[in-house]
């Protein structure tokens, strides 16, 4: 095959795309067809909790579209990180989204399931033999971490999906995936190169993102060949660029140019870019350096605790100039009151540090209104609650320094103000396993749907 042709409709499963660019994307009769369905951007909580990232409503749109553009071409379908985080019960939600899909649409096909949950008694023969480690400014890997971990889950590269393609499989529904290899294990199934289609992987996952205007909700298509690869967005309002597309190549990185994987690293310092068309880009030089070991990247979440905010606004100049004070007193007030040792509140103050917190280098103060999004974090939600309410109606009234009036410290937009949010997860695994198989932590199951 002298040409592969490799559809991303989007970003991220349920994010949304229009019509027409996935209707020109299929006009090019691609080869196959990927989307990413997951990230660990939204924090632990998606995987502590099992609970998916976007509504169902948008996931069921967006994969019926592609689904049915997939079955009528007689093309693969691959869905990498199903429902957010990849367990199982984020794959099964996809699950029972792409059954309803295909009943409703008179779809038949053949389906893979890739499972990435970690069996727990396996991992704890790995820690025993020293073949587990850290992945990043964490501790080693504890049996007793592996016990309070919620859900664990290991992140897939090519081989599970080259095996399901191996196998037969037109729709593969994966759990947690490295991104690159929804679309790069397609390629490499095809025989083409390792580097070129990893680097491609890594712009296609993202959907039309390394266009102008970039677009996570839109679709790109890429064209692989030997020696080069290009890239197009669908949506004839955006563009490719040498810029937008090396710059999406730095996405996510902490190196500029080697991007490890499950099976090796991607070496992209003799890549380059070149405008072939007003909206296309080539790409050459990308390589593929294959790991001596294969080192699996997993990723755990235990419970914490539970969580409520509160929001209010600021508008008092003299109150703005005595942030520290009421800060300093709303929190001693609270520790009179609660006592101390099994909560901790947050003031996240929008206008001062509300993003970078204490890396603010700015600190002076010069908006005339401040944004206060409060946290309180208990070990339950009633007793977040309470601080929630306690520190609150404290800081409504608070007589700071230079203060005439006698209430209306906070401007309140909702009722109720104060917001049960749930339970609270951290990242407790976030390590690399060593396997003798790539395949090693996955199982996969395979099913025939009809109508």
């Amino acid at each position: 095959m002298k040409e592969l042709r490799l559809l991303s409709p989007q970003g991220m499963l349920g994010y949304g795309y229009p019509e027409e660019s996935l209707k020109a994307g299929l006009e090019t009769f691609p080869h196959m067809i990927g989307v990413d369905s997951g990230s660990t951007d939204a924090g632990p909580y998606r995987l502590g909790s099992g609970m998916p990232i976007v509504p169902r409503i948008a996931v069921k749109r967006d994969l019926s579209l592609m689904l049915m553009g997939a079955v009528s071409l007689r093309i693969p379908l691959i869905i990498g990180s199903a429902g957010g985080a990849g367990a199982r019960e984020h794959v099964e939600w996809v699950l029972g989204i792409l059954r309803e899909v295909a009943k409703e649409e008179n779809l038949s096909f053949k389906l893979a399931v890739i499972w990435s949950d970690v069996d727990r008694g396996w991992l704890k023969s790995k820690v025993r033999s020293g073949e587990v480690k850290p992945l990043g400014p964490v501790g080693p890997l504890t049996l007793e971490e592996i016990d309070k971990a919620k859900r664990i889950v290991a992140v897939m590269g090519m081989a599970p999906y080259i095996e399901a393609l191996t196998s037969g499989a037109q729709v593969i529904v994966a759990g947690r995936s490295n991104d690159p290899a929804i679309f790069a294990s397609f390629a490499v199934w095809k025989g083409f190169d390792p580097g070129l289609s990893l680097h491609l992987g890594k712009i296609l996952e993202c959907g039309a993102l390394a266009a102008v205007p970039g677009s996570a909700s839109d679709s790109m298509l890429g064209i692989l060949k030997e020696g080069c690869f290009a890239v197009e967005p669908l949506n004839p309002s955006r563009r490719c660029t040498e810029v937008s597309v090396a710059a999406h190549t730095l996405y996510e990185k902490e190196h500029p140019y080697l991007i490890p994987g499950p099976e090796g690293v991607m070496n992209l310092q003799g890549a380059t870019f070149h405008q072939v068309s007003d909206r296309r880009v080539e790409v050459r030089g990308s390589a593929f350096e294959p790991g001596r070991e294969c080192w699996i990247k997993l990723e755990g979440a235990r419970f914490e605790a539970y969580r409520s905010i509160f929001i209010a606004g600021v508008r008092d100049p003299i109150m703005i100039s005595r942030v520290e004070e009421w800060e300093n007193a709303t929190r001693e007030t609270l520790q009179r009151y609660f006592g101390t040792g099994d909560w901790s509140v947050f003031f996240h103050i929008y206008g001062r540090d509300g993003v970078m917190g204490a890396l603010e280098p700015v600190k002076a103060i010069s908006s005339h209104e401040l944004g206060l999004v409060f946290e309180a974090v208990a070990p339950s939600q009633e007793k977040a609650q309470a601080l929630c309410s306690f520190a609150r109606s404290f800081l409504m009234h608070y007589h700071y320094k230079g203060r005439k009036a006698t209430a209306g410290n906070l401007a309140i937009p909702y009722s109720p103000a104060d917001i049960p949010m749930g339970p609270v997860y951290s990242f407790n695994v976030h390590h690399l396993v060593r396997v003798d198989d790539p395949m090693e932590p996955f199982d996969i199951e395979f099913m025939e749907i009809n109508p």
